[in-house]
């Protein structure tokens, strides 16, 4: 097992990696201000499409813990996350969304009984200052409520890893039925509130639909499955150092294609943040990893849904995830 887990964490890797290009992505592809709808396309044809893969419905008491679990992991968290990065100055989301492997070591400690080594609280500081470092830039007054959305959502995907690993999943299904499940329960949770708030579907070129095409299938599809497949057999608080990886990413891709410049200090907080990333996932002696029956279902996405780096500023206040 320890000579398939460096394997393991890079596949798992992928998946806030190609989150980290969302952002990049939703300016140059998508419609401006439709960020219910962009959350809608991502998640419900992700879904139906894992669904007819897996082609295994929940059943007894899973119907309710499947919504539960997308509502946690995939309803209510875009949403939050998306009001979050509109009402804040680019990038705060991003920093709050960092804070959570400390949010799980709490949660992990309260419904699983997994008391948080002092390596855990040093590192998930240290992950978020490198964050702060990338992506905080002057600001005026914070905004209350994006301040509580961006906490709110952050604790949603916490909650919904811990869960997770609380409940396990039932007897012959893989990571792969419950991802779909809770893509699908996410999907038909948020598809009311955008046909409400934002009206029916705006209309779309072949770059826009390009761009949607790429956010379902290997942004979410993909991403999430191998998301949810690395969480089954790493520990929670493992696959959200990871998380910083997102942010890290939006930030090169700024640099690299958008023309976008690293200043000294941004640099360093990335090296502080990959290398916090990189010790989360070294094993502690005497700490089991590998597959656990009660090991499965999304992490918190920390930064992994909110836009961060150089192109915070110019994306964050019009393309949330």
């Amino acid at each position: 097992m320890d000579a398939k887990r460096p394997a393991l964490i890079a596949l798992t890797a992928l998946a806030p990696i190609s989150w980290g290009s969302t952002y990049a992505v939703t300016t140059e592809f998508l419609p401006s201000n439709r960020p219910l709808f962009t959350a809608l396309l991502r998640a419900l044809p992700a879904g139906l499409l894992l669904l007819a893969l897996a082609r295994v419905l929940p059943r007894g008491v899973w119907w309710g813990k499947a919504a539960v679990l997308g509502a946690l992991n995939i309803g209510a968290f875009f949403p939050l996350l998306f009001l979050s990065a509109y009402r804040l100055p680019g990038g705060m989301a991003a920093v709050v969304g960092s804070t959570g492997p400390l949010f799980v070591a709490g949660l992990s400690a309260a419904l699983l009984g997994d008391r948080p080594t002092l390596r855990t609280l040093l590192t998930g500081i240290t992950a978020a200052l490198g964050v702060s470092l990338v992506v905080l830039k002057a600001a005026g007054a914070l905004d209350l409520v994006g301040v509580l959305a961006a906490l709110a959502s952050t604790a949603s995907m916490s909650t919904g890893t811990v869960l997770t690993k609380r409940w396990g999943r039932p007897d012959g299904v893989g990571p792969l039925a419950l991802t779909a499940w809770q893509l699908t329960a996410g999907g038909l949770l948020i598809a009311p509130v955008a046909l409400v708030v934002e009206g029916g579907p705006p209309p779309l070129d072949g770059r826009a639909i390009g761009g949607y095409l790429y956010l379902a299938l290997a942004n979410t599809a993909v991403a999430y499955w191998l998301w949810f497949r690395g969480i089954g057999r790493l520990t929670a608080t493992q696959v959200t150092f990871l998380g910083p990886l997102s942010p890290l990413t939006a930030a090169v891709i700024g640099w690299a294609a958008l023309g976008q410049a690293l200043t000294p200090l941004q640099s360093a907080g990335m090296t502080l943040a990959f290398g916090a990333t990189v010790f989360g996932q070294l094993r502690v002696r005497g700490t089991a990893v590998g597959p656990t029956p009660t090991a499965v279902g999304p992490a918190p996405v920390a930064c992994g849904h909110t836009p961060v780096g150089p192109a915070a500023a110019a994306l964050a206040p019009r393309s949330p995830c």
